[in-house]
């Protein structure tokens, strides 16, 4: 069958607003998750990807229902684009019963296997040969699965990158490693203490792979990257490593200020917000107004639903502490 070039219009149009959805359900959910860990109901730290949503939304649009996802700390958004609905989210973040993890991962281990998402990780590079194992596993199996690996900038500098990076070219693993580069390791600025200005993309040539550096502030760019690198490890043509500019909007944490960032600096790339530079290119590309609106009123709506189901969630019981951590999920059997 021919494809009419109104029909590439009209996908290309639903691929957009799909998007736009997504960017502003993410904004909504760490908005949210920002105001309850004020309230004192977010228990610990989190860590916020406020500004950093195109990333998520171009990949997580891109991607298939059965691919997996690997992700940081900085997780939230990810979590969301693989389709786990906001409740559990907001719920595990406050420790509560009807949490993803039944309360006890919180903000930095969200994990839902159902929806691919295959945790967020605190130890920094950890998860690199974790999401190289999971391709290995992939490609025996013949399922044309894709594991995306998503990182920071301050990770490139871990010995799990390069180690993860060099097995998965060797045995030509279907893995998409992607650096959420957003100028700041923790605390520093990443130029300061690495030795090539593109962390990973300056580094991708030791392991026989392209360089490949887009703009993490444009959902089309990062769509357009991550299904060219989606589509080159189903093809069997192996890993790809994508680093993706972007910018957090706060600090590296709810306890952190951020002061040592310039303030010239900051208000540059607020100026490059990823929402309203798309918003804008989705009216001058003929969306209604009405639809924007209506696409903005509903994820409002899923996120002050998402709130109450989750303030309503019971507190756990102390029988979760011993649950996942013996072989026959307690510890009776030392009795």
């Amino acid at each position: 069958m021919t494809t009419t070039s109104t029909e590439n219009t009209a996908g290309t149009q639903r691929t957009r607003l799909a998007l736009y959805r997504q960017m502003v359900r993410m904004r909504g959910l760490e908005k949210r998750a920002y105001d309850l860990f004020v309230q004192g109901l977010v228990k610990g730290t989190s860590h916020l990807s406020l500004g950093q949503e195109a990333v998520a939304a171009g990949f997580g649009v891109a991607m298939r229902a059965d691919d997996y996802t690997f992700a940081t700390y900085r997780g939230h958004a990810h979590t969301l684009a693989r389709g786990v609905p906001m409740t559990p989210i907001l719920a595990e973040l406050m420790g509560r019963a009807n949490g993803l993890m039944a309360g006890k991962g919180g903000s930095m281990h969200l994990t839902s296997i159902p929806h691919g998402m295959m945790g967020s990780y605190a130890i920094v590079g950890a998860h690199l040969p974790i999401a190289a194992g999971a391709a290995w596993s992939a490609q025996y199996r013949g399922t044309q699965q894709v594991a995306v690996c998503f990182f920071g900038d301050g990770a490139t500098n871990i010995g799990a990158f390069h180690e993860a990076l060099n097995l998965a070219a060797v045995w030509s693993l279907p893995v998409v490693f992607v650096c959420e580069n957003n100028v700041y390791m923790e605390y520093t600025r990443t130029s300061e203490i690495t030795a090539v200005p593109r962390p990973a993309a300056d580094r991708a040539a030791a392991y026989g792979l392209p360089p490949v550096v887009v703009d993490g502030n444009d959902a089309d760019r990062v769509y357009e990257a991550a299904s060219a690198a989606l589509d080159r490890a189903r093809a069997g043509e192996g890993p790809s490593l994508v680093e993706a500019l972007t910018y957090r909007h706060g600090g590296h944490s709810r306890a952190d200020p951020a002061k040592y960032r310039p303030a010239e600096e900051v208000a540059e790339w607020l100026a490059r917000d990823p929402l309203p530079a798309y918003r804008a290119r989705l009216l001058a590309g003929g969306a209604a107004e009405t639809v924007l609106a209506a696409i903005e009123a509903e994820s409002q709506a899923e996120v002050d639903l998402a709130t109450a189901e989750a303030k309503a969630g019971p507190l756990p019981g102390l029988e979760l502490v011993e649950q996942d951590v013996w072989a026959d999920g307690g510890a009776s059997w030392r009795n």
